[in-house]
């Protein structure tokens, strides 16, 4: 499975934007999706995350109900809405498809930047 992310881009503080995941060479809506992040000169972190059915999501605690999860199967795309976006939210942003029962991410693609100005 190859997955490439998509939607970043420069914001303002408070601002949104719409990540998307796509995948090639297979069926994403097979795999659970996590969103990963990293920043520079930082270690990379969970984001969000979704099962395979769309049933069960997960958040990072820094999260605090800004963005959503979500996905469409019929279209094999899991989106990430950011909302209210902060200074501190700026990173590549990458996503991941696996097993959401054993919590194992086996396919990586190529991240998006997403960067919000103060």
């Amino acid at each position: 499975v190859q997955l490439q992310a998509s939607g970043g881009g420069l914001v303002q503080a408070g601002g949104s934007l719409r990540l998307s995941c796509a995948a090639s060479g297979s069926t994403l809506s097979s795999y659970a999706v996590l969103w990963f992040r990293q920043a520079p000169g930082k270690e990379r972190e969970e984001v969000s995350g979704i099962d395979a059915s769309g049933g069960a999501t997960y958040y990072n605690s820094f999260v605090g109900g800004r963005f959503t999860v979500s996905r469409d199967n019929a279209k094999d795309t899991v989106y990430l809405q950011l909302n209210n976006l902060t200074p501190g939210d700026t990173a590549v942003y990458y996503c991941s498809a696996g097993d959401w029962q054993r919590w194992l991410w086996e396919y990586w693609g190529q991240g998006t930047q997403v960067t919000v100005s103060s």
